[in-house]
């Protein structure tokens, strides 16, 4: 009877063993990488937050296929050899999906790692052309790219009347990409730039930069680069008597952009996507976010509607394979998620480009955001 009883207890050990090591299985990995710490912190913020909120809820649902998504976080400081980094700790890791990165200059060289280790990769945030011309079957977007949102600040500055256009970037591979799609945007509709120069990201005193512009007589500076920058560019400006409006692309759509511009960025614009806030699909999990006193302004939204579409499709799938995942993406599926309905081009680009141009100007509570034009 003590040896049934012995045996009785082994087996169920044994059992629960197996339990408990079908239980460790039945997960997804997932990362989200960009920078946490840094200049661009406020983006990282929000691809984490984004993420965090959209595994949280997925989790909530039953997960995918049955299985719990686990995340892990990754900061590259918007540094790309740290970058490279994060994405071999991740492939180290068996980290699945990530969602990531922010700067382009980061996730050009993270996800030809992510692509050689059949991981599947979408970026909310990196709008560089070259991202999803590599012909890398893993890499995908959910934001658009720069030489569609270069084609509209090009037109939109030609419909303005402007003549005098000067532009300035920060020599990074999106504040650069940028723009030179508006410039060569321009200079198809007949503009040419007045002045076109470069300053160092990091510094603090642009004076140098801001003279040139006031000796070029420009009534539009164009900003190829990200917030913190084009803030102080914004306020020194000012603060030389340089009158002529800023404009920008997705980069300075923050409010800390006002933050660091004060009054100077009154009347600056830049390109966006429609508010994804203010969609229907969004407005509960904005209510989450706003419960958590968190803003789910910019890529924030962006970056959740990346774990639906995982989701999505390896349901689509019936497989978390990301090689499997990617096959359903790229078929022409239309994804429904918090920014719309999306769908994929056989590059990994998004098939809807809308982008809306924005004005920063004082809002009924008398702080100064980003406004859509109206058209």
């Amino acid at each position: 009877m003590k040896h049934l009883t012995a045996r009785i207890r082994i087996a169920a050990l044994a059992a629960a063993i197996v339990s408990l090591a079908g239980a460790a299985q039945a997960q997804v990995k997932i990362g989200v990488g960009g920078p946490v710490t840094g200049p661009d912190a406020t983006f990282g913020a929000q691809l984490r937050m984004g993420v965090e909120q959209a595994v949280e809820d997925i989790n909530a649902a039953g997960g995918i296929l049955g299985q719990r998504l686990v995340l892990s976080v990754g900061d590259d400081g918007a540094d790309p050899k740290q970058g490279v980094s994060i994405a071999n700790k991740f492939v180290g890791d068996q980290v699945r999906f990530v969602v990531g990165h922010f700067n382009s200059g980061v996730t050009m060289p993270a996800t030809e790692i992510y692509a050689e280790n059949a991981v599947l990769a979408i970026t909310p945030a990196s709008t560089n052309p070259k991202i999803t011309e590599r012909g890398l079957e893993t890499i995908f977007r959910t934001c658009g790219r720069d030489d569609q949102q270069g084609k509209v600040a090009a037109q939109f500055l030609v419909a303005q009347g402007a003549k005098k256009i000067a532009i300035i970037h920060d020599k990074s591979t999106y504040g650069k990409g940028l723009a030179d799609e508006t410039r060569k945007n321009l200079e198809a509709a007949g503009v040419k730039p007045v002045l076109y120069e470069a300053l160092n990201k990091g510094e603090k005193d642009y004076s140098a930069i801001v003279s040139k512009i006031k000796a070029s007589g420009a009534d539009i500076v164009y900003w190829g680069g990200v917030h913190t920058e084009g803030g102080l560019l914004a306020r020194q400006m000012r603060g030389q008597g340089v009158s002529a409006a800023l404009m920008g692309g997705d980069g300075i759509a923050s409010d800390e952009f006002a933050a660091i511009g004060g009054p100077g960025v009154e009347g600056s614009f830049m390109t966006f996507p429609p508010d994804p806030r203010n969609r229907p699909e969004a407005a509960k999990v904005v209510q989450e976010f706003k419960a958590k006193n968190f803003n789910p302004e910019t890529y924030t939204l962006y970056s959740y509607a990346a774990v639906e579409i995982i989701k999505q499709a390896a349901e689509a799938a019936k497989s978390a394979d990301p090689m499997e995942v990617a096959k359903v993406m790229h078929s022409g599926a239309t994804f429904k998620t918090v920014v719309g309905d999306l769908g994929y081009d056989k590059k990994g680009d998004v098939t809807r480009a809308d982008y809306v141009v924005y004005v920063w100007k004082k809002g009924p509570d008398g702080k100064i955001s980003y406004y859509e034009v109206e058209r």
